[in-house]
């Protein structure tokens, strides 16, 4: 949907020629002298229009008013949750019918970041998968929006931050939307490429022989069983001067996951191709940060394969050697997400970063933990789980932190290697966590767990574009309010932690 600002106010609003007209009314709503404030006033005396969050009353040809269409919407206190919960319905009701355009205006002032969720909700809300689609499916007739303001130029940033995140969210949902032959690791590599047209990020992609030679054996593991080839993204957005250490952000990329040989049941098995959300967000990202422009270094990595059950899958029992020179048993081949993430985390010690953030659909134990309401969090630094925190709630894409406690790795031993992929079934979200942790002891790390928040199943199937918006937020709040690095949370050594090749081969 193509959506533009402008300056606009009730008595504007009631004048405007539109096809649709959609004001939002918040309590406490007090009418003026136009003919739109009277109109709304006159409903909710009647007791047909109430101002709670997604409450709606259409109308047609509203006497007084130049618009054709008519839909007031609730937005309780006009905090932005209410706002993109009243626009999300708004935009449904007005779908199925003739609008070719709509008008979005404010009843009163819109509170902080009600211009971004407003936005943000028109964008979403129209977004439709179409690629694997022999019959496309008709499209809406609503494809162009205008919001209106008191002040175009106090929400100018706020409209333009909207754009460009929701940018990166339809990238991701459109990506993970796509099924497992229409975005293997190869046409996943390619996406990513295709983000290097935009000026300030660059692309390398490294193949099976490269991954080979770099020591990646626990991602080559993973993608022994499969007939498609492995993939190593990696992207690069420089806002910075180079010498500004980056953030890394790791995406999981399991195109498929069928669970390998420790295979999974049949039912929903579809929803595997979700497999790659985290490595869609990263690419969602790179998307926003290439309309947003920040001053700020980005590196996103890739791992991706897929993980399949033929004669040269690994098996349980196996022992692996990971990039770290650290050994791992895989007691279950359906843990794979961990294996090739724990990689490319040892890779990402190569850029010296501010931080790093891996994201990925890793555990059913997050699910059962948190639902599909919050991510899962984990960090090794207070400091960077609580800048991930709020900007979470500022995204409207919130998470939750779970614990890191030392004594959660007991289930990682094994007599038969240094670590073990699984630790049992007791807090699986957490045993997953620690296993990632012991590999990211050389920087502040972060662990989003998306595996609840991804996609939706049912009747909505489809991918969320989670947890895009959160990203956004916590990188562009490093450029409003950079901290100093001396700021930043010690980190504590990682019990049974190896030293990894990275270093071992820089000392020598």
């Amino acid at each position: 949907m193509d959506v533009e600002l402008a300056r606009l106010d009730l008595p504007a609003a009631a004048a405007r020629r539109t096809p649709a007209l959609l004001v939002l009314v918040a309590d406490g709503f007090a009418p003026g002298d136009d003919a739109l404030s009277a109109w709304i006033a006159k409903a909710r005396a009647s007791g047909d229009f109430k101002t709670e969050a997604g409450r709606l009353l259409h109308s047609y040809g509203a006497a007084g008013l130049a618009a054709e269409r008519l839909l007031l919407a609730g937005v309780g206190d006009g905090g932005a949750a209410a706002v993109r919960k009243a626009v999300t319905a708004a935009v449904a009701a007005l779908r199925g019918g003739g609008a070719a355009a709509l008008t979005l205006c404010f009843a009163q002032a819109p509170g902080a970041r009600a211009v971004q969720a407003a936005t943000q909700a028109l964008q979403d809300a129209s977004y439709r998968y179409q690629a694997t689609r022999g019959k496309a499916e008709p499209p809406s007739r609503l494809r162009r929006a205008t919001v209106g303001v008191p002040e175009v130029a106090a929400a100018r940033a706020e409209f333009a931050r909207a754009l460009g995140t929701a940018q990166g969210v339809t990238l991701a949902r459109e990506w993970a939307n796509r099924p497992a032959n229409h975005a293997t690791p190869a046409l996943l590599a390619g996406a990513a490429r295709a983000l290097a047209k935009h000026p300030g990020i660059d692309c390398q992609v490294l193949g099976p022989k490269e991954v080979a030679k770099l020591g990646m054996g626990a991602f080559e593991a993973v993608a022994r069983g499969s007939g498609e080839e492995l993939r190593f993204i990696v992207l690069r957005y420089g806002g910075a001067p180079k010498s500004a250490a980056p953030v890394v952000l790791v995406g999981k990329g399991i195109t498929f996951d069928t669970g390998g040989i420790s295979i999974k049941p049949a039912a929903a098995m579809d929803e595997m191709k979700f497999d790659m959300c985290g490595a869609a967000s990263v690419l969602g990202v790179f998307r926003a940060l290439a309309e947003l422009k920040p001053a700020i270094n980005v590196v996103g990595l890739v791992p991706a394969c897929e993980n399949m059950p033929d004669g040269r899958a690994i098996k349980p029992g196996d022992v692996v050697t990971s990039l770290s020179g650290q050994t791992i048993e895989i007691l279950n081949t359906d843990a794979e997400g961990r294996l090739v993430l724990c990689d490319a985390l040892t890779y990402a010690e190569r850029f010296k970063p501010r931080a790093v953030i891996d994201i990925a659909t890793l555990t059913g134990a997050c699910v059962i933990a948190l639902g599909g309401v919050r991510s899962g969090l984990f960090a090794s630094s207070d400091a960077l789980a609580g800048a991930l925190q709020a900007a979470g709630e500022r995204a409207l894409d919130p998470c939750w932190r779970l614990p890191l406690d030392d004594e959660y790795a007991e289930g990682l031993k094994t007599n038969f290697a240094d670590v073990a992929n699984v630790g049992g079934r007791p807090a699986g979200a957490v045993t997953a966590a620690k296993f990632l942790q012991r590999f990211a002891g050389a920087f502040d790390w972060a662990h989003l767990d998306i595996a609840g928040t991804a996609w939706k199943g049912g009747a909505a199937k489809g991918a969320t574009g989670r947890p895009v918006g959160l990203l956004v937020e916590y990188l562009l709040g490093l450029v409003e309010a950079p901290a100093p690095a001396a700021a930043r949370t010690p980190r504590k050594p990682v019990k049974g932690g190896a030293k990894s090749k990275t270093k071992a081969k820089a000392k020598a």
